[in-house]
């Protein structure tokens, strides 16, 4: 259903790192760099399907944005704990260690951070362990 999605960043710099190192472990990159729009990330080149940039409203200040939850689709259980360690070295903050949410679904596994901009950042797999 959706093509891309967009986050209003206030520190490009700084996310730019956090998204670097949490979005390697789940095989997604840097692919898109665009003076002055921000970053895009996919799985490989030329596809961008995540981007982070100052607002797109014209004439507004870049500033946080927080209050966004975006879920990454991770392969394995591996690649989601991988995620994890990684957006906390990288300056995340936890906001769910790498489980189970059987209130989702039996193998729904998952783990949930705050990027250093307030959006919450998941990373998700729906296969048996």
């Amino acid at each position: 259903m959706l093509d891309h999605v967009s986050l209003g960043i206030a520190n490009l710099d700084r996310a730019g790192k956090f998204y670097d190192a949490e979005l390697k472990p789940l095989g997604y990159k840097r692919v898109f760099d665009v003076p002055g729009y921000g970053f895009g990330y996919g799985a490989s080149q030329g596809a961008p399907k995540f981007w982070i940039g100052p607002p797109l409203a014209k004439r507004r200040k870049p500033k946080a944005c927080a209050g966004s939850h975006v879920a990454f689709q991770a392969e394995t259980r591996k690649a989601v704990d991988a995620f994890y360690r990684a957006a906390i070295k990288a300056g995340g903050k936890d906001n769910g260690k790498p489980g189970l949410r059987p209130e989702y679904h039996a193998n729904y596994y998952g783990a949930f951070v705050i990027d250093p901009e307030g959006h919450a950042i998941e990373a998700c797999c729906h296969e048996p362990g």
